[in-house]
């Protein structure tokens, strides 16, 4: 079976297989996958005619015995080879050579030594994985064949510890609990989430990467470096270490969140070794302003959001995506609004330098409208999840461990900028019961604005509620006070009805109850001194 495979968990698992005897010419072959970086593939510690195939970082060796000499091969690749692919390792052995090869391409043949017509004699068990104490392979193994004879890894796996049969990941059943953009990496134990080309940080990909900036903090982030008589060959060298190279754009995606109470600033600027420039605004009244220039335009296309005074100290997210000259932008829980760039705008954002955070401390022309209106004294709050296509540059200035050729200059303090934004998606006005008609609503709201109408109306309703209430609590009192106390005051005793009227106690009792019969003998009276 071309599928048949087994996943190593264990790096001392391995698979046993009974004695094999090999013939004069041997040829085994196999796929592996692993993001492991060491581990023995296979080997048979018999003697002569031991075998062994083995993973070092990104080199491959055979080694067989013959006779009293011992024979080596080996591959290098150039990309490593614990990338979690496939890859496909050949060994032949006959009378006149010995041959290693990875991938169909990459390969090593040696001479066969004298004495190496003898066939290889496997006194010892075969291993699949290491069986002498060396580190095993960890990964998944399939279709492996030793002299056209395919070896049946999934049965064995059944019954055998620290082995599983298949190639079935985690990342197939978990992988969706890396979020925001986080990436499934196949563990031997589990998975692990790498959530390096995103915001967020943590296990999951969903712990907010953020920092609280003072008065004059700015963040830096450079794609480029100064171009010079060689920016080609400087462009690159960067590909090859790592550093984004965005160059010409026609389509990205800004992701961000802040909070904050002062207004003006910048919130986002996206600069360019052109006059072509993405940037993100608070206005004096806490509105925002996305500011498009690409060329084309005698003034730079503005998209403004009127409607919501956003410097309110509360979280607010936003998300701007831009396809060719679709532009949509998505504000905390609220549809997505789609704007479209006018016919005689450019569509590519050229030669992208560098992205600001909070300010901007830029070198040659700059509009002056952000300079002279929003620049001074800069942003003051909070700021996190700042992303930009796959690039996120306040991570990056927070985290020291990363290499990035970002800069921070005045006081960022880590921050997760406290929550999600609290906005939620509006009622519909049908069923708002405090729902106002636009044509009275005015926003931002100011409180000089507010009528004296409106704040008597509801002056008025507040206070008729608070004195209903009141109003029964006092009546509910007082009938339970009246209840308890009904017989409080009062002593009845049974006293003969009539006893006012007669001569004397015995008399009453006469007086009162006629049937009465017996004498009262004065004999018996009680006389008290």
């Amino acid at each position: 079976n071309y599928w048949n495979a087994a996943s190593f968990t264990s790096p001392a698992s391995f698979l046993h297989f009974p004695s094999y005897r090999g013939e004069t010419g041997t040829d085994i072959s196999f796929y592996f996958k692993t993001s492991s970086t060491h581990g023995v593939f296979l080997e048979n510690l018999g003697s002569p005619g031991a075998i062994h195939i083995e993973l070092r970082g990104s080199v491959i060796l055979f080694s067989f015995d013959v006779g009293s000499e011992r024979v080596e091969l080996s591959v290098r690749s150039p990309a490593p080879l614990n990338d979690d692919q496939w890859h496909r390792v050949e060994v032949e052995k006959n009378i006149k050579e010995a041959v290693l090869q990875l991938n169909g391409k990459y390969r090593e043949i040696r001479p066969t030594p004298p004495q190496g017509h003898a066939k290889l004699q496997f006194y010892s068990d075969l291993y699949v994985g290491a069986s002498s104490g060396q580190r095993g392979f960890l990964g998944c193994m399939r279709a492996l064949k030793i002299n056209g004879m395919t070896f049946d890894l999934e049965e064995r796996a059944k019954i055998t510890s620290g082995v599983n049969p298949g190639c079935q990941g985690h990342c197939s059943s978990y992988g969706m609990h890396c979020r925001n953009g986080g990436k499934c990496v196949e563990q031997y134990n589990g998975y692990s989430c790498d959530c390096s080309l995103t915001a967020y940080d943590g296990p999951f990909c969903t712990d907010d990467v953020g920092g609280y900036f003072e008065t004059g903090t700015l963040v830096r982030y450079d794609f480029l470096p100064e171009l010079g008589p060689f920016a080609l060959q400087e462009m690159k060298s960067l590909s090859v270490v790592g550093i984004p190279s965005e160059g010409n754009l026609t389509k990205e995606e800004l992701v961000f969140s802040f909070s904050t109470y002062s207004a003006p600033s910048i919130l986002v600027y996206i600069s360019s070794r052109t006059q072509d420039y993405v940037a993100v605004v608070l206005r004096h009244n806490g509105t925002l302003q996305i500011r498009y220039r690409l060329g084309g335009l005698t003034e730079p296309y503005t998209i403004d959001i009127d409607h919501r005074n956003m410097a309110n100290g509360q979280p607010h997210s936003v998300n701007i995506t831009r396809n060719l000259r679709e532009i949509q932008l998505q504000l905390d829980h609220y549809p997505v609004s789609t704007y479209t760039l006018p016919e005689a705008s450019d569509i590519e954002f050229n030669l992208v330098k560098s992205i600001f955070l909070g300010k901007v401390f830029e070198t040659g022309q700059i509009d002056p409208i952000l300079i002279e209106r929003y620049n001074t004294p800069g942003f003051v709050g909070c700021l996190s999840k700042v992303q930009f296509n796959s690039v996120a540059p306040l991570k990056a200035a927070l985290r020291s461990g990363m290499a990035a050729p970002v800069s921070t200059h005045g006081i960022l303090v880590p921050s997760n900028c406290g929550a999600s934004p609290l906005t939620i998606s509006p009622m519909a006005s049908g069923s708002d019961p405090w729902h106002i008609e636009a044509a009275g609503a005015v926003f931002p709201f100011s409180e000089s604005k507010a009528t004296g109408e409106g704040v008597d109306r509801n002056s008025a309703i507040i206070g008729g509620i608070i004195s209903t209430v009141i109003f029964t609590v006092l009546c509910i009192m007082v009938f339970v006070i009246r209840h308890m106390f009904r017989h409080k005051g009062s002593y009845h005793t049974n006293e003969a009805k009539g006893a006012e009227s007669a001569d004397c106690a015995d008399a009453a009792i006469i007086v009162n109850d006629p049937a009465f019969t017996e004498t009262i003998d004065e004999s018996k009276k009680e006389w008290f001194i």
